[in-house]
């Protein structure tokens, strides 16, 4: 908003929401001294250049659900208020500070009253931006599905960029054809860079390297997903959940109650129940993302999937805090200069992290530089921001009966991504099918649900690199270190090949490789072992090594025993033969041997 024009009549007495202020007197060595409100004598700062870049953006009617899917101001003004409070949340849980209780635990039958309808779901997925694709999968296979959506369910105008290959594994789910696949892709470009502040450059080919269109593949899942009998209930929130014994009762926002068999939570990082579950503890990490898509840009048929131009940088002024930053930037299927930038940083959430609008005022300084363009001759056609809280102790596990984190929600994607899209479509087929069976062989207790959101040794493995990719406070360590220890692995990695570079590329930690990596970077680069204890911590390695260990154990458990228990398996009754699946799908995914190099 612009600053408003000083009054030229008398002023008014101060008020505040129509009440008169009281104006106390200061008492002086001479007597009283009445003064005036500081409000009737400062006027009000002047607009950011965020501000004044964002109010010419015409785009508030565009906005939607989902991370990413909000444009304005405002909005960037409340995604800083939550980003300050989760950063000032205590550490561990804290039952002064608890959150509001969505779930409530009743005992016995829900009662079968009128006004809760005559209709029972068999599941209810709560939040309709990426739920859609869970909640189509499940209700092509017979199921009777319904979804609550506190805004419209439509996919957001910023483009997600993902491979060929994990916009396939939605079409090997069976809800997607592959030309209705062509159809959804805005962009596609070739090769994609990686490289850390001049020490060389890595290029690599199909990744990231398609732009699709969300409101396009999200229109197409919600026509599927009513046309197989899915039923929709867009601007409604859930208020609270009662789970009974054999139901679960959602009391939305307009008063109205649904009953389910099972409630997916498909609500993203801030949903309401996964707060209730975690009891408003603070994350353990945090990924800032900032940017903007901006026409203009003659040099625009490569992508960076990740770049360095600088070392840590202090944001916010002098007294600021030091972080390091990175890039992406992708080719906009909007027009032929349209280019997409984001840049990013990884921070643990405390006190005097940055904030979203400083380092947006960062951006428009480093940008042009990174892209050699002047900021003076490009469009802003839009300006992105978000944020990713990540968690330790992640996937989720379900906290009650009857309901079941999905997506963001459960924490299922990597804690060096942002943006959970990747990760919905790697375990797309695996949770339609857990989810398919828990619902029809009626295993919806909570240690049956915790089978889905299993302990993954390959994502609790990711923890280091965020650690490593992120500064510490009062930290000694050279602020050249984080680029020259990127550089270092991903050098080795491009040593090494496709079949180790690729799959970490695309989120995905597998035992053999890394071994390679570790092995490789120590021979050829010993000197920097000392420095990578001082930059995570002893403790953190200590905890990751038993990671380590388990992914190794993992990949023997998926390689050797499940080809030999499979057969054996199949022979169960159908609870065992539920959590024996469960297992074998853990094993796999938890070593990343769900991942297969593309042809």
């Amino acid at each position: 908003m612009p600053p408003l024009p000083l009054p030229t009549a008398p002023l008014p007495p101060a008020s505040c929401h129509g009440r008169r202020l009281a104006l106390k007197p200061l008492r002086c060595r001479r007597g009283l001294l009445r003064v005036r409100a500081s409000s009737e004598t400062q006027p009000p700062p002047p607009p950011s250049r965020t501000q004044t870049i964002m109010d010419k953006i015409s785009s508030a009617g565009d906005e939607v659900g989902g991370a990413g899917g909000a444009y304005s101001y405002d909005a960037l003004k409340r995604l800083d208020q939550i980003c300050s409070s989760i950063c000032s949340a205590p550490q561990e849980a804290s039952s002064s500070k608890a959150p509001p209780q969505i779930v409530t635990r009743v005992q016995g039958p829900a009662r079968a009253a009128a006004d809760l309808g005559a209709e029972t779901f068999d599941v209810l997925v709560c939040g309709g931006t990426l739920g859609i694709f869970i909640a189509t999968a499940l209700s092509y296979r017979g199921l009777r599905v319904g979804i609550v959506e506190r805004n419209a369910v439509k996919g957001r105008e910023q483009e997600w960029n993902i491979s060929r290959k994990e916009l396939m594994e939605i079409v090997q789910v069976g809800i997607l054809s592959e030309a209705e696949a062509e159809q959804v892709v805005t962009s596609d470009f070739n090769p994609n860079r990686c490289g850390f502040e001049g020490k060389g450059e890595i290029w690599v080919e199909d990744i990231l390297h398609l732009g699709i269109s969300p409101a396009k593949l999200v229109e197409i899942m919600k026509a599927r997903f009513i046309s197989s009998g899915g039923e929709i209930f867009e601007g409604k929130s859930v208020s609270s959940i009662s789970v009974h014994d054999d139901l679960a009762v959602l009391k939305l926002s307009d008063g109205d109650r649904l009953r389910c068999r099972l409630v997916v939570d498909a609500m993203g990082n801030f949903s309401p129940i996964v707060r209730q579950i975690r009891s408003g503890r603070r994350p353990d990490g945090l990924c800032l993302v900032v940017g903007a898509c901006a026409r203009g840009f003659e040099k625009n048929t490569t992508s960076d999937v990740i770049f360095s131009s600088s070392s840590v940088k202090s944001v916010g002024g002098d007294s600021g805090r030091g972080v390091q930053l990175f890039w992406e930037a992708f080719p906009a299927g909007s027009g032929p200069t349209d280019r997409t930038t984001y840049m990013f940083t990884y921070v643990d959430p405390q006190f005097g992290s940055p904030k979203l609008e400083e380092l947006l005022e960062m951006f428009w300084d480093l940008m042009p530089g990174y892209q050699d363009t002047v900021l003076e001759n490009l469009d802003i056609r839009r300006v992105i921001y978000g944020i990713f809280p990540t968690y330790r102790d992640s996937p989720l596990p379900a906290a009650f009966d009857r309901i079941l984190q999905v997506g963001d929600a459960s924490g299922i994607q990597s804690p060096v991504s942002f943006g959970g899209f990747g990760s919905l479509t790697r375990h797309l087929g695996r949770l339609s099918n857990g989810v398919y069976e828990a619902v029809s062989g009626d295993f919806l207790d909570a240690q049956s649900l915790k089978l889905l959101n299993p302990y993954m040794p390959n994502l609790s493995a990711s923890w280091l690199f965020q650690r490593a990719m992120s500064t510490r406070p009062g930290s000694d360590i050279s602020p050249t270190f984080i680029n020259e220890l990127l550089f270092a692995n991903f050098q080795s990695m491009q040593k090494l090949g496709d079949s180790v570079l690729r799959p970490f590329l695309q989120d995905v930690i597998q035992f053999g490789p890394l071994v390679k990596t570790l092995g490789l970077v120590m021979i050829s680069r010993p000197q920097i072992l000392p420095e990578i204890f001082k930059q995570v911590g002893v403790g953190v390695i200590l905890n990751w090594s038993g990671h380590f260990v388990m992914l190794g154990y993992y990949t023997f458990l998926s390689s050797f025993v499940g080809p030999a228990v499979t057969p054996w398996v199949k022979s169960l009754a159908p609870r065992d033969r539920y959590q024996w699946d469960r297992y074998l799908e853990a094993w796999e995914y938890g070593a990343g041997l769900d991942y297969g190099q593309e042809e």
